[in-house]
């Protein structure tokens, strides 16, 4: 019985990594299409201004989430330095959850 149990587990933690690592992929598919380097640099690519190498070792899931859906309300929230301009999008709920899998998953 324990042996079932441990191989269930196993199972389930297998398929919740892949899932995490498809949405993680999809993310950065994402982040290439909808032309976010123009404004922000990944490992050395894009706009060095906007760095986001190491997002997901300063803000939360949440906090990466609502810089994507409403940037105006978290520049206000935080008041950084630099003001980014950045448009409002209106992707899908799956099309948000894979760009924060992505995102927090850069860290130095």
């Amino acid at each position: 019985m324990r042996s079932i149990v441990l191989g269930a587990a196993m199972v389930l933690l297998v398929a919740g990594s892949t899932a995490a690592q498809d949405a993680k992929a999809m993310g950065e598919q994402l982040f290439a299409a909808q032309k976010c380097s123009i404004c922000h640099s990944v490992a050395g690519k894009g706009n060095p201004k906007g760095s986001l190498d190491a997002v997901g070792s300063k803000l939360t899931p949440d906090e990466i989430r609502m810089w994507i859906v409403d940037a105006k309300a978290m520049i206000a929230k935080t008041k950084p330095q630099r003001k980014p301009d950045m448009r409002q999008y209106s992707l899908p709920k799956e099309d948000v959850d894979a760009l924060v899998a992505y995102l927090a998953s850069l860290k130095k």
